[in-house]
């Protein structure tokens, strides 16, 4: 029998339902009465599931808890979480389908993006929160999942965040406040700098909660109407990298004397990751564009957020979605393989052709800026982890070629889906509209949304869970 620890997701309906009360007193104070009942039913079932949840007792809570376990523990909450946030907008007047209102919740608690509504404008404003902060919840959960199945994780990922190998139950709750109130003060120093440029306090709100969480909701229908002069867009590609590295850069900078080289390795290396790629686009890449629209679109690609601005951008489309699937670093809310698994994977592979042509000489697998070296089982890991890619890549690629989607829509909307990053002019495919899609296709979609945010080797825990014993 499965041992599930449901205590876990008590504190998620818990912020819902925290949620629901702020979206009631904005709609009383704009006088929006006409989602307010719906408000209340999401504040009611979620405070119910919150105090179930946490007063609940399972036979086997006695029972020591499996890494198996806690996976499930971490898939259920992609699948009830979702339903409940799905509410106003099933309840709503926009006449939603509860497939609809489904998708559209669990696009934004997975931080993809996919919308089913047409037009932003005619949504009202309290929704369009609403919308917002499923992708808030959504980010908070995903980072609280990394410290709950932090055993999954190898060794020099850990040594990113914590000097523990394990985490005992009383580390994960310290660990999981200060994720929670970094990630919260991040959101209101976010909100801040982009009122402070120009950008409307609403808009900037809801633009705050994307960018924390990776997310590709905005509250209009285009970017360009809120991102108006270069200052703007700048700011917010800045702002925007706040995703793509770890969470904890700045805590760690602040406290630097209480940390070693270890903390800040990966974040280095996307550092120099990044001005390169920004170097190669500013030499080769801007001759035909304002640069600024270019940085927006390397940004939110590698961040995984997926927002550009509407202007034609074909010739990139195949570098933008590949620097959508390599992604940002392990610890933030970006999606991805992880820029350190491809260099560690990529770095391995040319010492072991390197050594076949210059056997006596001796190549170190070891990280730069740090004193770090990855083993043969990490590199196994890497590995597989891209396998899993490649096969579910090609996997919905088929599936949704099936349904009626063209090949190479289907390929582009297959990374995107597995890497979370919403549809734009950057990658071709700005035109989607989802709500005429196919009943299976958004099944398909949903699915595999889930299965792109719990992170590839989850799965590969579970096959190992049903296929090998040992």
């Amino acid at each position: 029998m499965f041992n599930l620890r449901v205590k876990y997701l008590s504190f998620f309906f818990l912020l819902i339902s925290i949620l629901s009360i702020f979206n009631i007193l904005y709609s009383y104070y704009l006088n929006l009465y006409l989602s307010l009942n719906n408000y209340y039913i999401s504040f009611i079932t979620s405070l119910i599931l919150a105090v179930f949840f946490y007063k609940i007792n399972f036979k086997g809570d006695d029972k020591k808890i499996t890494i198996f376990d806690k996976i499930l523990t971490v898939f259920l909450g992609y699948l009830l979480i979702p339903a409940i946030l799905s509410l106003p907008l099933y309840l709503s007047i926009y006449n939603l389908t509860f497939l609809n209102a489904l998708f559209e919740s669990i696009s934004g608690f997975t931080s993809t993006g996919f919308t089913i509504f047409d037009n932003i404008k005619h949504i009202d404003q309290s929704l369009i929160i609403w919308r917002s902060s499923t992708q808030w919840i959504g980010g908070l959960y995903f980072l609280f999942s990394i410290v709950y199945l932090i055993d999954i994780y190898d060794e020099s990922f850990k040594k990113s965040l914590t000097n523990f190998l394990s985490f005992n139950s009383s580390e994960v709750l310290k660990q999981a406040t200060k994720v929670f109130l970094i990630y919260s003060v991040l959101t209101l120093v976010i909100f801040t700098i982009l009122n402070f440029v120009g950008i409307r306090s609403f808009n900037s709100l809801n633009l705050s909660m994307s960018i924390i969480s990776s997310g590709g909701f905005i509250p209009v229908n285009e970017l360009d109407t809120i991102l108006l002069n270069d200052k703007q867009i700048i700011t917010f590609s800045i702002l925007i990298l706040v995703s793509f590295f770890s969470i904890f850069f700045i805590y760690n900078i602040f406290s630097i004397k209480k940390k070693n080289l270890n903390f800040f390795y990966e974040d280095l290396h996307l550092l120099f990751y990044f001005f390169s790629i920004l170097m190669i686009f500013f030499l080769f890449f801007s001759f035909n564009n304002n640069f600024t629209y270019n940085l927006l679109s390397i940004t939110s690609s590698v961040s995984n957020i997926g927002l550009s601005l509407n202007f034609d951008q074909s010739n990139l489309n195949f570098i933008y979605l590949i620097l959508v699937i390599i992604g940002g670093s392990f610890f933030s809310t970006s999606s991805g393989l992880r820029f350190i698994k491809v260099y560690s994977l990529f770095k391995y592979s040319l010492n072991q052709i390197l050594s076949f042509s210059r056997p006596k000489n001796i190549f170190m697998n070891k990280l730069i800026f740090s004193k770090i070296s990855f083993d043969f089982d990490e590199i196994n890991k890497y590995f597989l982890a891209i396998l899993v890619f490649i096969i579910s890549l090609l996997l919905l690629t088929t599936l949704l070629s099936i349904t009626g989607i063209n090949f190479e829509n289907s390929f582009k909307l297959s990374i995107l889906t597995l890497m979370n990053t919403v549809n734009s002019s950057a990658y071709g495919l700005s035109n989607l509209d989802f709500s005429n899609f196919q009943f299976l296709t958004k099944i398909f979609l949903i699915f595999f949304m889930i299965i792109g945010r719990i992170e590839l080797i989850t799965i590969l825990l579970i096959f190992k869970k049903f296929l090998f014993k040992n």
